[in-house]
């Protein structure tokens, strides 16, 4: 069953946190998520909607379940999932997913992940909630999950917000 706008219209640590377990799938491709990170908006300053809307950042104030694509450092996509109420921004970034289709890998990084599943910036914005063929849906029940502060960022990196599947 897909997740539904109840899931992300929820503070995006809550949702980073219980997105750990669930299928995430894109085409013919599908995992199970393994690491995620939240990112708020302006009380967080390693986000990217910390200075307000831009054009990058005006997607993270949208609608909870579109997806938010970007590029880094010229050759990385980095897959994230808008959630909270509309007009407060955040996301949660997909950093982690253990392949259920061949091959059967786990791919632990958000540019490895984007680079194996195909998704670039032509899939930013694209409703979760209704699209056929990328989606978030109901995973494996009763997941350990370690807490641990952000990584690769270096503003405010002492929040608690990445989440780890103990494997």
């Amino acid at each position: 069953m897909k997740l539904d706008h109840n899931f992300f219209n929820r503070n995006c640590a809550v949702v980073a946190h219980d997105l750990i377990g669930k299928k995430l799938v894109f085409g013919e491709h599908a995992g199970i998520i393994t690491e995620t990170e939240a990112y708020r908006g302006a009380d967080d300053p390693a986000s990217h909607a910390h200075r307000g809307i831009t054009p990058r950042s005006a997607i993270m104030f949208g609608p909870p379940g579109k997806s938010y694509v970007y590029f880094i450092y010229g050759m990385y996509y980095c897959l994230n999932i808008v959630t909270e109420p509309e007009g407060e921004a955040s996301a949660v970034l997909i950093r982690g997913l253990k392949l259920l289709t061949p091959p059967l890998t786990h791919l632990n990084g958000p540019g490895k992940l984007c680079r194996h599943l195909g998704i670039t910036t032509r899939h930013n914005g694209i409703d979760l909630l209704s699209d056929p063929t990328f989606y978030v849906s109901e995973g494996i029940q009763d997941v350990d999950v370690n807490i641990t502060p952000r990584i690769g960022i270096k503003k405010a990196t002492e929040k608690p917000w990445r989440f780890v599947l103990t494997l």
